[in-house]
């Protein structure tokens, strides 16, 4: 009977570090991660994160943005030639031999299917001329998505370091990598294809060898919209993992680095699982969109108009340039408690001139006080400003409609 009950006990605590409540929130100590993310892959916004800015190795979740980069920057039918450098790389590889030659899209498939480590170095030579200067790219590219803290010496994620500093990045930045890849890169659908496939069959450009690749990415078939992701692991990284999700119309995007070390390859499936339950399950997409804003004109003091002689303002009307307003939120994920404060940063009056296109104010949305989006607010019409020669008119116009 005892160990019955104690068969019972051992089986509810499992049971309760894989499952999550809805309306609970996620206790760091829940997490075998060291640093971890979950991100609205829509907004960009963190939704929970745990060391979320603290900058850990990421071993091979490196190579998202060796393939994002590839695409962009090279062409998938280019011959790539092996270099030596290439075929030392230590496993897991191809196995390639100096002056082996293949097609870049190969490539790609052995690097996001496998993983493999040679293909990741040609595939940096191909397109930057050596590792340094595909490195560099990288670098360049972090920054453009947005990056805080993230910095690439290798584009395979082997534990490396230089002069910059050591191949690392934060859970934040991983997640906001991979949210470039699949929403916001010119090869958004390239990458998809390619993370997305199960397996993948080539020869090289001699037809001498040829190979199968299979994709080891676990989580594809583990939840149902499971749209992407990319494993690792080093010995100082330890377990690593980013993947995104999509369904019931939201987007998301998870990020787990130093999430064990052996023999404990599972703790990144569980801390994946359990934080996309606990995305899907307690935010909702809600209305946050405020109409009206910009109804009223501002008043432009000394500003030329067509009212009544003696006045001294003219009205500006404003509007969002360039269809702005259209690309306000209408809707965004929260939880049942969370409201977005709506906050219009506008003169009460303006000085004459002004010319059409001129900022003169901004509407933001804020979130516990932390601004989630800001659009500006400019003058649809340019009011100009009273002189002798409008004052002139004006009498004019005064005096003849006084003989009439």
């Amino acid at each position: 009977m005892h160990r019955w009950l104690v068969l019972l006990i051992s089986v509810v605590l499992i049971l309760g570090q894989s499952m999550t409540v809805p309306g609970a929130e996620i206790s760091d100590t829940e997490l075998y991660a060291k640093g971890a993310c979950l991100m609205d892959g829509d907004s960009g916004r963190v939704l929970y994160g745990k060391q979320a800015d603290i900058g850990m190795a990421m071993a091979s979740t490196t190579k998202i943005m060796t393939c994002i980069l590839a695409l962009e920057q090279g062409e998938l039918q280019t011959v790539v030639t092996a270099s030596d450098k290439a075929a030392a790389a230590p496993k897991v590889h191809l196995g390639v031999k100096q002056g082996q030659t293949f097609l870049m899209e190969n490539l790609l498939y052995a690097l996001m299917l496998e993983s493999f480590n040679d293909a990741a170095i040609m595939i940096a030579e191909g397109i930057g001329g050596s590792v340094e200067g595909f490195a560099a790219k990288m670098n360049d590219k972090a920054k453009e998505i947005g990056c805080a803290d993230t910095y690439f010496v290798t584009p395979n994620g082997l534990d490396a370091a230089d002069a910059g500093g050591s191949h690392h990045t934060t859970a934040r930045d991983l997640a906001l990598i991979m949210r470039y890849c699949i929403t916001q890169s010119p090869k958004k659908e390239d990458f998809l294809r390619i993370t997305q496939t199960a397996s993948h069959s080539f020869w090289d450009c001699e037809n001498q060898v040829f190979y199968n690749c299979n994709n080891h990415n676990t989580f594809l078939s583990m939840m149902d919209g499971a749209l992407s992701g990319k494993t690792g692991f080093t010995a100082k990284a330890g377990y690593c993992y980013v993947g995104a999700l999509q369904k019931d119309g939201k987007l998301l995007i998870v990020s787990v680095l130093a999430c064990g070390w052996p023999n404990n390859k599972s703790y990144k499936w569980s801390d994946t699982r359990k934080l996309m339950t606990y995305g899907l399950e307690n935010y909702q997409y809600r209305d946050i969109y405020q109409t009206g804003l910009l109804d009223a004109p501002v008043p432009v003091k000394d500003g030329q108009y067509a009212g009544r002689l003696g006045e001294d303002e003219a009205f500006g009307i404003l509007t969002y340039k360039d269809g702005r307003e259209a690309e306000n939120p209408k809707q965004m994920l929260l939880k049942e408690e969370e409201s977005v404060e709506v906050k219009a940063d506008i003169p009460e009056k303006l000085q004459a001139p002004v010319k059409a296109g001129t900022q003169v104010g901004s509407v933001s949305y804020l979130l516990d006080g932390k601004k989630l989006v800001e659009y500006p607010v400019f003058l649809e019409k340019s009011v100009k400003k009273i002189d002798i020669s409008w004052c002139m008119k004006r009498v004019f116009l005064v005096f003849c409609n006084k003989d009439q």
